[in-house]
């Protein structure tokens, strides 16, 4: 997908109160971004990395301009807006990249399911068995092209987890798909030492019978796409 409006570039100052980031521009306007990341975006909120934002044409908006993406390391681009992560994924569905989830006639978002009054991200019909799909935003780079997920502690995470291995082993079709929106990511694993709890109920999730798929991106200040399989390793790490 193309970024519209296009993005802009200034540089962070901070990133605080989970929505709001300072930057400053080539020109040396100081502003004030929203941020569409609730998370604690580990090591993509830097004091002066290189940062692209979008200004809204709302004028009922207090901060017109969102953070869209942020260089890491000084070579990686990752997109921080989770808001993308299903729309990115819905497209990789619909142009063919996730293999796994072709031959659906039809596709809703945001549908209600399970026994704990969840939403599923994507739910597939006609092809087979009813098809769930979670979908989990990737940004955290622990080093050599790892990503790890989640980034915090996410009781909400386990829960989709749960419903997930409840509609598997119902005999539906349940997947989850690990959105890699960080150009220096080539594998995705659970963060063992930030969440085990998530990490072990991924763990007994595949073991129920749910899928897990992972794609990376391709990204510039121009535009967004998955584009590849990416492996998923569950293995807890060695001491």
């Amino acid at each position: 997908m193309n970024f519209n409006p296009p993005l802009q570039e200034a540089v962070l100052s901070q990133r605080y109160k989970r929505f709001l980031a300072d930057v400053t521009t080539h020109n040396g306007t100081k502003l004030t971004l929203h941020c569409p990341n609730t998370g604690s975006m580990a090591a993509c909120a830097e004091p002066g990395s290189r940062v692209w934002y979008w200004q809204s044409d709302n004028t009922k908006r207090k901060y017109p301009c969102t953070w869209e993406l942020v260089e890491v390391d000084g070579q990686y681009l990752a997109c921080i807006n989770t808001q993308r992560a299903n729309a990115l994924v819905v497209e990789a569905i619909n142009n063919g990249t996730i293999v796994a989830l072709q031959g659906y006639s039809d596709l809703q978002q945001e549908v209600a399911f399970g026994q704990e009054r969840s939403r599923i991200d994507i739910f597939l019909q006609g092809g087979g068995p009813d098809c769930y799909v979670e979908v989990k935003n990737v940004t955290w780079w622990r080093g050599h092209g790892r990503g790890e997920f989640p980034d915090a502690v996410t009781d909400r995470g386990r829960k989709h987890l749960r419903e997930l291995a409840a509609m598997a082993t119902a005999g539906q079709r349940a997947v989850l798909v690990f959105c890699a929106a960080h150009t220096g990511i080539e594998v995705v694993a659970p963060a063992w030492d930030k969440d085990p709890h998530y990490a072990e109920a991924l763990i007994a999730a595949v073991a129920a019978g749910v899928e897990v798929y992972a794609y990376g991106a391709d990204i510039s200040p121009q535009s967004i796409g998955l584009s590849r399989p990416l492996p998923v390793i569950l293995d807890k790490p060695k001491l």
